[in-house]
């Protein structure tokens, strides 16, 4: 019985001679030998040197187990810096919270609160008054700094989250 590139023997093929020592490269590896050859020549424009070839070769009958402890040695032979640095992922969207306001510009507060959220006069007027308070969510960077600002000019403190 073959399972990858293993080969377990059956109780009776040991006593008829059928089970062979392991095959020098099975299916499996010939295929991924066979792909990793057509994949450099596709993209290379001469032939690979004989060293190349037999890392290729080494690196393609390893198991999944073994490519991420490789990995991992040349990551940290390499000071963690691989090829590819992973990016930081950048918040795409904000939170606007109204902290405070001044009292005396509550009313241009309340306009302006208006003017960016669907709400109505009374329901703007209550949610100013309950600050700190969620004035709205998922609000794109650029738009959330314009309002940030805008409320900042009119005597409100907002601060993205």
């Amino acid at each position: 019985m073959a399972l990858g590139h293993l080969h377990i023997p059956r109780p009776h093929d040991l006593g008829r001679g059928r089970f062979l020592s392991p095959p020098e490269s099975s299916p499996l590896q010939q295929r991924r030998r066979l792909r990793a050859s057509a994949a450099c020549f596709r993209f290379c424009t001469s032939v690979p040197h004989e060293r190349v070839s037999s890392v290729v070769d080494e690196i393609s009958g390893l198991t999944l187990l073994e490519v991420a402890d490789l990995t991992e040695l040349l990551r940290t032979m390499r000071g963690g810096r691989g090829p590819r640095l992973r990016r930081r992922r950048r918040r795409r969207q904000f939170d606007l919270k109204l902290e405070s306001f001044d009292a005396a510009a509550k009313i241009k507060i309340i306009k302006e609160v208006r003017t960016f959220t669907d709400l109505g006069l009374k329901d703007a007027k209550e949610l100013v008054e309950k600050a700190p308070a969620l004035l709205k969510k998922g609000v794109p960077k650029e738009e959330a700094e314009k309002i940030v600002d805008k409320m900042k000019v009119i005597g409100a403190k907002v601060v993205m989250e």
